[in-house]
């Protein structure tokens, strides 16, 4: 083989050159090849041949783009086909409101059109409570400058209440029921130096409950001389909470106990079929007597029953009753079931309140400040009901309640006389009591601080 020229081929690239080329070209220098790296040295490639390569494969790249048929774009994740993924998306608002009637300003305030906010108002409104807080929310969607109200949810403070939707244009509501359970808390603790409420607070009794405590054993405790530092008490409550376990309504005593120096007792709360409620010892005896030891809360015993001097007319004279001090204002309750006979001023005595009982009794309430409404003669009123106020009215050297019992029309020392304790349980009624108290015993076991 030869070329043009009539010579062999030559192998040499330096020789090579098109037709008609000047001779006097200068011809590619060809670099020499590398070394053979030594044992264990990295392999270096040369810089040409990485971008002699890099052109090439961009070249490719070039004439495969060139070369490929047009494609749709791949779609968006959550995105439909066929939809902007820029556009707004729906806004979710939760809102706790001071009451029902502050939802329709709510809606109008969050960009919801006045009719909308008033239609969605008027649907929800039926199933709302007054009087309590309102949690809302909102599922809202952005169109211009407003927003679309797509559905309302509204709660009441015990969870139940509304779901309000807006579909096809028009608004429907759907009531919710409340979804509660109880749970029984359980407080132990012991008498402080300064007083029972300070202490039961202490111990983390809620502070609504103590004046219940007090009351279902004040037919076993004076708790203004009896209870002495260092006595021991127990309350039971029982407490609605939500599905977040937030507290919903009052808590409700179920137990109540207290150890001191000379005695124990302990009741538990017991509403009979179609009765009242009442706190009964464990074998289901009702811890309800007659009379109250003491008609006024709080208060200490400034003079008691018997002969003394008197401290105004300064001779001696029978004290007909029992001074209880407390500052004006102080509550005065009936200490028993009764009728009004008596409730005006009366000389000496003051404001004065008579009381005459089922059995015949009779009780007397002196030198109060006001008459709580309703007590008029020939009014029926229960025990531990208020009748009056602790004043210094009539013949009165500070602020007391001078409370009399009379039995037989002869006045009697109050605080010496035992009344008769109310029939106990029987029967299938005493079988419900037990059943309840065993309910509260096995919470008490289970729950305690």
């Amino acid at each position: 083989m030869t070329d043009l020229s009539g010579q062999p081929p030559s192998f040499d690239p330096r020789s090579w050159k098109r037709a008609g080329a000047p001779a006097s070209a200068p011809a590619v220098p060809v670099p020499a090849p590398p070394a053979a790296p030594s044992a264990g040295a990295p392999r270096r490639f040369p810089a040409l041949a990485l971008a002699g390569s890099a052109a090439i494969l961009a070249g490719g790249a070039l004439f495969a783009h060139w070369s490929r048929p047009a494609q749709a774009p791949a779609p968006v994740a959550g995105v439909a086909p066929g939809t902007n993924a820029s556009a707004p998306r729906d806004e979710r608002r939760m809102l706790t409101l001071s009451g029902a009637q502050d939802l329709q300003g709510a809606l109008i305030a969050s960009g919801v059109d006045a009719a909308s906010a008033q239609q969605a108002t008027a649907m929800a409104m039926p199933a709302l409570k007054t009087g309590g807080e309102i949690r809302a929310a909102m599922t809202l969607s952005p169109r211009g400058g407003a927003m679309d109200l797509v559905r309302l949810e509204a709660s009441n403070a015990d969870s139940s209440g509304v779901i309000v939707e807006h579909t096809a244009g028009t608004f429907t509501a759907t009531a919710v029921a409340a979804d509660l359970t109880s749970k029984v808390v359980v407080r132990r603790g012991t008498m402080d130096a300064d007083s029972f409420y300070s202490s039961a607070v202490a111990a983390g009794v809620i502070d609504s409950l103590i004046p219940d405590f007090a009351a279902a054993l004040a037919f076993d405790f004076d708790f203004q001389r009896e209870v002495r530092k260092g006595d021991a008490f127990e309350a039971a409550f029982e407490q609605r909470v939500d599905r977040d376990g937030r507290a919903v309504g009052p808590p409700k005593l179920l137990y109540a106990a207290l150890s001191t120096r000379t005695k124990a007792a302990a009741v538990y709360r017991f509403t009979p079929a179609g009765g009242e409620p009442g706190w009964f010892d464990g074998e289901g005896v009702s811890t309800k007597r007659a009379l109250l030891r003491t008609p006024v809360d709080g208060a200490r015993v400034s003079s008691g029953f018997g002969f003394r001097i008197h401290p105004v007319l300064g001779f001696m004279k029978l004290h007909k009753g029992t001074d209880f001090a407390a500052p004006t204002g102080t509550a005065i309750f009936a200490s028993g079931d009764g009728t009004v006979e008596w409730a005006a001023m009366k000389g000496p005595n003051g404001n004065l309140t008579i009381l005459r009982h089922d059995n015949g009794w009779e009780t007397y309430y002196l030198h109060q400040s006001m008459f709580m409404p309703g007590v008029v003669p020939g009014a029926r009123v229960a025990q531990g009901q208020e009748i009056g106020k602790v004043g210094t009215t009539g013949r009165s050297t500070g602020p007391h309640l001078h409370y009399e019992l009379h039995i037989d029309g002869q006045p009697v020392d109050p605080l010496s006389v035992k009344t008769e304790a109310a029939p106990p349980l029987y029967g299938a009624v005493l079988a419900a009591f037990k059943r309840e108290r065993d309910r509260i015993d096995v919470n008490r076991a289970r729950r305690s601080t």
